[in-house]
C-alpha cells in the first residue's frame, strides 16, 4: 500500500504506463485517421497521410505495447474480471488490424510514394479496407480506454 491508499506501487506504476500507452497510441491513431478521412478525396491530405504515417506507426505500436504492459501490470494483483477480458479482445483485433496496416497498407502507400504517385487518390477497393480498419482502430482504442475508467472507478 501506498501511504494509507488502496493501491500498491505497482498498481500506480502499472496504471501509469497504461494511460500512457493510451495518450501515445490514441493521440497517433486521432492523427492518421484525420489524415486519412481527409485523404478520401483530395490529393494533398492522401500523400501528407503517407508521409504522416511514416510517425504514427511506430506510435501506434508504442502506444499499443505500453497499453498492454501496464494493463498487465495494473491488473495482476487483480486478476482478471468481465472488463479486463474484454479489454484483451479489443487488444487481439487491434494487433490484428495493425498487422493489416503496417504489413498491408503501408508497404502499398510507401511503394506508391516511390512511383512518384503519393498524392494520386487510393483505389476504391483500398480506400474501403482502410476505412474498415481505421473504424475498427479508432473504435477499439476509445473502447478500451472506456474500459480503463470503468476498471479504475470499479476499485474505488
Amino acid at each position: 500500500m501506498v501511504s494509507g491508499n488502496s493501491f500498491t506501487w505497482m498498481e500506480f506504476v502499472g496504471l501509469y504506463i497504461h494511460l500512457a500507452g493510451f495518450v501515445i497510441g490514441l493521440g497517433a491513431v486521432t492523427v492518421i485517421d484525420l489524415h486519412g478521412f481527409l485523404g478520401r478525396k483530395s490529393p494533398y491530405w492522401t500523400e501528407a497521410t503517407t508521409r504522416t504515417h511514416k510517425v504514427t506507426k511506430p506510435l501506434i505500436w508504442l502506444g499499443m505495447t505500453l497499453a498492454i504492459l501496464g494493463a498487465w501490470i495494473f491488473h495482476d494483483r487483480h486478476g482478471w474480471t468481465f472488463s479486463v477480458a474484454v479489454q484483451a479482445v479489443i487488444a487481439i483485433v487491434l494487433i490484428a488490424n495493425g498487422f493489416f496496416l503496417s504489413f498491408s497498407v503501408s508497404p502499398f502507400l510507401l511503394q506508391r510514394e516511390r512511383e512518384g504517385r503519393a498524392s494520386e487518390l487510393l483505389p476504391p477497393e483500398w480506400q474501403k479496407k482502410i476505412s474498415i480498419a481505421f473504424i475498427l482502430s479508432f473504435a477499439g482504442w476509445w473502447g478500451a480506454l472506456l474500459l480503463t475508467v470503468y476498471q479504475v472507478l470499479s476499485r474505488r
